[in-house]
């Protein structure tokens, strides 16, 4: 039986499962019969191959079966219900007078306890090996999380406390382009933390649920956009778990996608949609899709912005940071920007 097998049959311990439902010596007793109950189909399955061989041989890894996932007091019962019923109901009946004076049946009785004893011993001190194991691992587990639990406590704390000083500098400049750039700067602070506050939620491990991540961004984005009424954002993506820091790149690149939308695709108009999607390609990997259906893009050569093109540059930044490729097509009907990114 490999390691793996006996460890997990050693953390079972049924007695302790089962109670105060079921009394320890109840299941204890349970396990015991249906071990015994087990070699006696095992031993017939035997016999019918190879005729009277091996009698006793069956009792010792029932006993061992019942110690690892009762305790060695189901261990004991095994053995003693097992080899009384073998040696009166199969031994003797079977043996040869020329057996029993080569053999005395005391000895053979004695020799088979002793050794169902020591694998009665070996399998209990297993069973405990493996549940102080089991404990010390629940231990650091619980360290572990109460760890994460602080340091995501601090993390967003800190976070705030950046996004608070970013709000004050906003209230005191007032308008214009530098008012701007620390809200574009506050709703950037705000994707990074979302991702972190995803990470330690729910993750596994290192990896963030990508749709409750978009789903949550979406709803803050527009929130922070004033998206009422006439323009609407809207959010359709498959569950999927991606790296923090894929995660991270991701959603600060759906920031600016949407902010760029709703700053500059229904201009001259009060109605609107903003349509964000993550979906699996067939041919594998994922495409993140932001579409709108607002004025489109100026032809020709692009102006250049207020903030330098700070925006765009940091979509190419981070689209390269998770090998996605990217992709605009725009006209009369609105602006469709896709990524392409490799599992």
């Amino acid at each position: 039986m490999p390691n793996s097998a006996m460890a997990r049959l050693g953390e079972l311990d049924l007695p302790d499962r089962l109670a105060p439902t079921v009394p320890r010596w109840a299941t204890q007793l349970g396990v015991a019969l249906l071990c015994a109950a087990g070699i006696e189909i095992c031993r017939a399955v035997v016999n019918a191959i190879a005729p009277g061989s091996a009698v006793f041989a069956l009792v010792f890894p029932a006993v061992m079966l019942a110690t690892l996932i009762a305790r060695w007091q189901s261990g004991t019962m095994t053995a003693a219900i097992s080899i009384v019923y073998t040696f009166f109901v199969v031994y003797l009946p079977t043996a040869g007078a020329a057996t029993r004076t080569v053999v005395n049946p005391r000895f053979a009785v004695f020799a088979i306890a002793v050794a169902a004893l020591l694998t009665i011993i070996l399998a209990e001190t297993f069973r405990r090996a493996v549940h102080r194991a089991t404990a010390e691992r629940d231990r650091q587990i619980a360290d572990r999380d109460l760890m994460l639990s602080e340091f995501e406590h601090r993390v967003k704390n800190n976070f705030a406390i950046v996004a608070g000083m970013l709000d004050i500098q906003r209230r005191r400049v007032g308008e214009g382009a530098a008012a701007d750039a620390l809200s574009a700067a506050m709703m950037r602070v705000d994707s990074i933390a979302r991702a972190h506050r995803h990470l330690y939620r729910g993750a596994q491990g290192g990896e963030v649920n990508v749709k409750d991540y978009l789903d949550d961004l979406c709803a803050t984005l527009s929130d922070a956009l004033l998206l009422r009424g006439g323009v609407t954002l809207a959010c359709d993506a498959d569950p999927a778990l991606i790296e923090r820091d894929h995660a991270v790149s991701i959603g600060l690149i759906l920031n600016e996608l949407v902010t760029n939308a709703a700053k500059h695709a229904f201009g001259g108009r009060e109605s609107g949609s903003i349509a964000v999607s993550w979906k699996r390609r067939a041919e594998g990997g994922w495409r993140l899709t932001v579409a709108d259906d607002g004025v489109g893009m100026p032809p020709g050569p692009k102006t250049a912005r207020r903030d330098g093109g700070l925006g765009q540059r940091l979509i190419e930044a981070f689209a390269h940071q998770v090998g996605g490729t990217l992709t605009t097509a725009s006209d009369e009907q609105g602006t469709r920007v896709t990524m392409d990114v490799p599992d």
